[in-house]
Parts: structure tokens; sequence; C-alpha cells
């Protein structure tokens, strides 16, 4: 839980994020939303149904005590302990989703037999009272939280699906129950007296097994800023009276002296004292070659310390570090979005009440017009709008088709987390990509070696691998696996040291001199670069290509290029991203000079440089503000605000956790062409659902009054609530044949 105090109308404000517990549908969280901005002192709540979780501006001097009262009061929950809040909400939402699954397999066992016995021996005696038993359990014990929260939302003004599952399969309870315990009530008046039970608990099971499935995919959406809060430092090494001292992260502050060794986490923002290191801070630039920290540099809490040792001096502790920042920025963005606002549900709050309408309307005309038998009519003829109203096919319509869609994107190397994404996607039209490992491999590589002797002297080759492999300097790696790869063999080393900020010495078994670095070293130790070699170099930098001198004590051997190379897909995606009419642009924390050289070569003229995770967070807004729908890609910690923000988000599978976990979509491959896939099979599905509800709706609007008698006064029909019941099951079924023909269709 993350908190700021902001100048709101002149007037201190506290900004908290809530777990809530206790919502089951978005109309849940537009109720807890509604809730918590008509309490005293709350100036503006949001509520994010897919993280559980309530963002609450509230003066000063109001307590969150107040707020989760309020929400008690309607049956919802708020969770205030900040301490625990994390562990709380995943203890609560675990024993819910425990609950569920239990619910669900108990209700699939026990309407399974009820089905049967409906469907295929509904003329055996015995057949409604055993349907009844075993009818109860599965309504009002296993799927108890459908009566509940239709309550629920009766109290508040309010109707969902829960609403019309509870009223469909009540009446259809309380209608068969009567059947069976007075089935000569019907009879007298020559009507058949059917039993309803499998309609009820089938409907029941089916909305049980779509809401555990939905309920299993959102499982794993909080993770992400547990992830972020556990890359701080727990406990840290400081000097205190002239002592080095282990202490709790929570001790720290302005001022302390910490001390930080090889391959540690650096716990909070500071400059450096004395030592020197180089320091991985791709969390922050998303940049994969480590900075070099010496004697007044910053560091910051979250990256990672290298090979060397140094002491630095606290500046920033607590929730003034910039990971902090990152971790509140996160948070407030996620919860900044508008609820998820299911089609269904909004459906649902309209058809709810105009199908009660309907079924009241048509109980009073038939007691009107019905004649002799105007309430056997009424009431037979009511229950028939109900039943045939029943929610089952517009509850299929959306879980059917995204669960196809989410299995087709598996299948394509796109894992999907939401179905909001989904429906986001066919709305996209600007692309922004991150540079590094979106647009790039992520890690840079030797792209070329140019020897300035021919044949190349193998025992060159030995003493650069020898040299770069005992070098601390990250790009050395990059030098090793190249050779290694060439089949070398490192030779053996005298002595090698290094020198700060240029490159390393050494001296061979035979006491010669050689020289790995920067032009700067080469010129300093006062060795001639040839005219060819400079052209080369310069060539090199201009394409964004970091060039390292290779020498001996006379001459130059070589020079390298190394480079975090383009992925072979980026062009023709880029370009394919454009023909399609969507604006496409790249963010870096890179200089401008590598920037303006990635954007060239891929086809990109849209692109910003030297942007931390803040620049990339307003740069989304900016782009929201000018009324774009933004699809943020990218792979590291550095993106995780931008990907919170944007409207769509998409991580990279070979990137951070983090960046994942945050992401609605993972593309498992390298290759950007998924990123249009991606597209493809959001608007593949979306048209899916619209289809299914097209056609849940057109079985509805010829069905109700059908089942409500208007062709009594022409025909004489009126349609019996078991033909209710079939039309009904038809439509369900009809729905789940619509949703797999995106199966078998290519994206």
């Amino acid at each position: 839980m993350v908190s700021t105090n902001i100048d709101f109308a002149k007037e201190e404000v506290i900004k908290k994020s809530f777990p809530v517990v206790g919502m089951s549908c978005a109309v849940c969280a537009s109720s807890v939303e509604s809730i918590l901005n008509d309490t005293e002192g709350v100036i503006e709540a949001n509520v994010n149904f897919a993280s559980n979780t309530a963002l609450v501006s509230y003066k000063k001097g109001h307590s969150p005590q107040t707020f989760q009262h309020a929400l008690q009061a309607v049956g919802y929950d708020l969770i205030t302990d900040e301490i625990n809040a994390e562990v709380l909400q995943e203890e609560s939402h675990e024993k819910f989703l425990k609950g569920l699954r239990y619910r669900t397999i108990w209700s699939v066992l026990l309407t399974t037999p009820v089905f049967v016995l409906g469907m295929f021996f509904m003329n055996w005696a015995a057949t409604p009272w055993i349907s009844l038993v075993l009818s109860i359990p599965v309504l009002f014990w296993f799927g108890r939280n459908f009566y509940i929260n239709a309550y629920k939302q009766a109290k508040i003004g309010k109707a969902n699906m829960d609403t019309l599952v509870a009223l469909s399969t009540g009446v259809a309870f309380s209608f068969s129950l009567i059947n069976t315990i007075f089935p000569s009530f019907l009879l007298s008046q020559g009507i058949e007296p059917h039993i309803y039970y499998e309609a009820a608990t089938v409907i029941i099971t089916f909305i049980s097994i779509g809401k555990l499935l939905e309920e299993k995919a959102k499982a794993s959406t909080s993770g992400a800023l547990k992830k972020l809060i556990g890359l701080q430092a727990k406990r840290l090494k400081s000097i205190i009276d002239g002592e080095e001292v282990e202490i709790p992260i929570e001790t720290v502050q302005e001022g302390y002296e910490i001390v930080i060794r090889p391959g540690e986490k650096i716990p909070v923002d500071g400059k450096v004292k004395n030592g020197k290191s180089f320091v991985d801070e791709s969390m922050l630039t998303g940049e994969p070659i480590p900075v070099e920290k010496t004697l007044g540099s910053s560091v910051f809490a979250g990256t990672i310390n290298q090979n060397g040792s140094f002491h630095f001096i606290a500046e920033k502790v607590g929730s003034d570090t910039f990971l902090s920042h990152i971790i509140q920025k996160v948070q407030e963005a996620q919860g900044s979005k508008a609820p998820v606002q299911k089609l269904v549900d909004k459906i649902a709050g309209v058809f709810v009440p105009t199908v009660l309408g309907i079924a009241i309307l048509t109980f009073l005309i038939w007691m009107f017009v019905g004649g002799e038998n105007a309430f056997t009519h009424a009431l037979l003829n009511g229950i028939a709008v109900l039943v045939i109203a029943c929610p089952c096919a517009l509850g299929l319509a959306t879980p059917t088709a995204i669960m196809v869609g989410v299995g087709k994107g598996a299948e394509n190397q796109i894992l999907i987390k939401d179905a909001e994404s989904l429906e986001i996607g066919t709305q996209v039209n600007t692309i922004v990509l991150d540079k590094t490992g979106t647009i790039t491999v992520g890690k840079p590589t030797v792209t070329e070696i140019f020897w300035a002797d021919a044949p190349i002297n193998k025992e060159h080759q030995a003493m650069l691998l020898a040299m770069e492999s005992r070098s601390e300097h990250p790009l050395a790696e990059a030098v090793v696996t190249y050779l290694q790869d060439k089949g070398v063999q490192a030779s053996n080393l005298q002595l090698l040291h290094s020198i700060s900020g240029k490159g390393i010495e050494a001296a061979n078994q035979e006491g010669d001199y050689f020289y790995v670095g920067n032009q700067r070293l080469i010129e300093e130790q006062k060795i001639n670069i040839p005219q060819r070699i400079t052209v080369k170099a310069k060539a090199w930098q201009s394409q964004a290509k970091t060039v390292v001198f290779f020498a001996d004590s006379e001459r130059i051997l070589a020079i390298l290029a190394l480079a975090d190379k383009i992925k072979t897909s980026a062009h023709s995606a880029v370009q394919a991203m454009l023909s399609q009419g969507l604006d496409v642009h790249m963010l870096t924390g890179d200089t401008i000079h590598t920037a303006s050289v990635v954007a060239e070569q891929v086809g990109i003229t849209h692109f910003e440089a030297e942007m931390l995770p803040d620049d990339k967070d307003n740069y989304i807004k900016a782009l929201q503000a000018s009324g774009k729908k933004v699809a943020m890609v990218g792979d590291g910690i550095n993106d995780s605000q931008a990907l919170a923000r944007a409207d769509m988000s998409i991580a990279m599978g070979k990137g951070t956790d983090i960046a994942m976990d945050i992401a609605q979509i993972t593309l498992i491959t390298t290759d950007l062409q998924a990123i249009l896939k991606t597209l493809k099979l959001s608007h593949k599905t979306i048209t899916g659902v619209k289809q299914n509800l097209f056609w849940a709706f057109v079985y509805n609007i010829i069905g109700i009054p059908i089942a409500a008698g208007i062709l009594y006064p022409i025909n004489g029909y009126l349609l019996d609530p078991m033909i209710a019941g079939a039309a009904m099951a038809f439509s369900s079924l009809s729905v789940v044949a619509n949703s797999l023909r995106l199966k078998i269709r290519p994206l």
C-alpha cells in the first residue's frame, strides 16, 4: 500500500491504495466506487476490478476505517492494515478461490444426475423427488453467493448477472417445487406439471465454471508490485561510530554511510563517497551496459552492484527513493484506470429490470384476459418469460469467445491475462515500443572485429581472450563469448591491471605489454592510430556502435565493434504497423545518437531518448490526452510505469518478471510480428463476442414475446416453459459453436 500527500485545492489530501474484498463483477466495482465517492471525506475514488484495489484521495483527518465501515454495511470490505495489506489480500483471495473451486466441483457432480433425469427420465415417478433433493444444495449452498450478491445489488438499487441468475433459477426452482409437492393443482386444470430443476442447476453450474476460470486468470495480476517491492534490500551494512554494522533498512536515515560489496543490491539512493565499481541500472534505464560509479556518482535503490566495492552517503531513504517512487507510480497508474466494465454486466443492468417488467406485465395481462384458466396461464407465461430470458447464453457469450481467443493466442505464443486487453486491442491506434530488449536484442554483442594484419595472428587472439576473461568491464563478456565461439583458447598472463575509465593493461609470459580499451587509453600510451583504423572506428561510431581498441606497446592490432543488435523482425514489423495506419513511437533511456540510428534503421520517425521511467509514463499520458489509444510494448522494470499507464500493455517474454506481471499480454516470442497478431486476435475475438451477444439477444427478442403469449390471439399457441428451457439450451449451444469458429481461423 502506497500513500502520498498532495496539494489538492489548497487542502492537504492523502492518496492511498486499499485492497478491496468481496467484488465478484464489474458492477460490484462500480458499486464500491460510488459508495466510496459518497462517503464523507472522500474527494475521489477509483476502483480497479482487475487488481481488486481502490485508489482513494481523501481529506486529512478522516480515517480509512470510516470507508471500511461504509463498504462493510453493504457486504464488501476494505483492508486498511498498511503493514499486512498484501498478505491479508492474498489470503482473502486464496480463500475465495479455494471456496469457489470447491463449490463448482460439487455443483458439477450434483447437477449431472439432475440433468440426466430431467432430459431422459422425465416420466419416472421418482425423478421430481430425486431432482429436488439434489438441486437444493446446488442452488442454496454451493450457489448461495449468486443470491447473496443479488441481494447486495438490490440493496443499493442495482442489478447484474447475479440478479438474473438468482431470479431465473429461484423462480424455476419454486415452480418445480410446487409441481413436485402439489402436482394435482395443474393436473386439475388439464396441464402437465413440468419441473425445471435441471434448468436451474445447469445455470448455476455453468456460471460457476465461468467465474472460476475468470478468478484463476486474475490470480497472478497482483504479483507485479510484490516483485517491485522485492527489489528493495531488507538489511544493509553501515559505518556507525567507526565500525561496520548490519542494520535493517527501516532504521536508515539520511547521511548514513553505506557499504556496498560485489553483487550486493543498493538499498537506498545516495552519492559515492569512496571506491569504484560498475552498477547494473537496467531496472531504471533499460540499458544493458552497467554504469561506472566513482567519487560523487549517484546510486539508486534496487540497482545491483557488479564486481567493485564502494561506500556511499544515503540521501533519500524509505518512500523517497527512486524505486519507491516507481512503485507508487505503478500502483497509482493501475488504480487510476477506469473500472473494467464487462459488456454483459452493463447490459444486465438494463436487461434485468426489463425482463422483470415484461414478466409482471405478462402475468397481469393474462390475469385480466385469461378467462377461467387466467391464473394458470398467467403463472405459466410469466415463468416462461423468466426461463427463456435466463442469462445462460448471455453469460456464455463473453467467456466462451474469450476462452477460445486465449487458447488461440497461446498457440501463437501470445499469453493473454484478461479479456479487457482484447477489447481495448480493437481500439488501439498508436504503438509505443521500448528500444532495448524490444526493438533490439537487449544484450551487447561483438558485431565485427577488424584485424590490422592478415592472416589473423592466433597468438594475438589468445591474448585478447585472456585479457577480457579477467576484465571487470561489462563489455568484456561479449568479447569473451565471441572469441570462444570462434574456438580461440586463452593464453597465460604474467600480470593484468585496470586503468580506471579507460581499459586494461596486461603482459604475457615474455613480458610484452598489451592494451584493451577506449581511444583515450591508446592515445595516452602514445600508440599511433593509422588513418584506415580511424576511418573504420568513426564509421562504426556513426552507427551507434561502441568501439574497443586492442594494441601492443607499438601499434594497433585490432578494433572491435560492439552493439545491441536490432532484431531481424523489427524493420518488417514496424513497416507492417505503419502500413496498417498505426502510429509507431520509440522510447529509450539510451543516448540521442543511438536512438536516432536505431529509429532510422527500423523506419520510426517519432522517438525520444534519455528517458527515465517517469518520462515514459508522461509520454504515454500525453498521447492519451491527445485522444490516442496506446499500446505500450516493453520488457524492463523501467517500462513498468508506462506499461501500467497504457491502454493496452504488452511485455516481451524474455523481459523481467515485473514487466510481464504488469502487462496484460505477454509475447513468448521475440518476433515483433506477434504484436500485429495480437491486435488481429483482439479484433477476431471481440467480433466473436459481439456476434454471440447478437444471437443471444435475437433469441430473447423473438423468444420473450412468444413466451409472453403474443401468438395466442393469432393461432392459440402458448409456449410451454419446458420448450422455453430447451430453447434456452439451444441458444447456449449456438453461442459456443460460434465461439469455436475462431479456433479454426488462422491469424
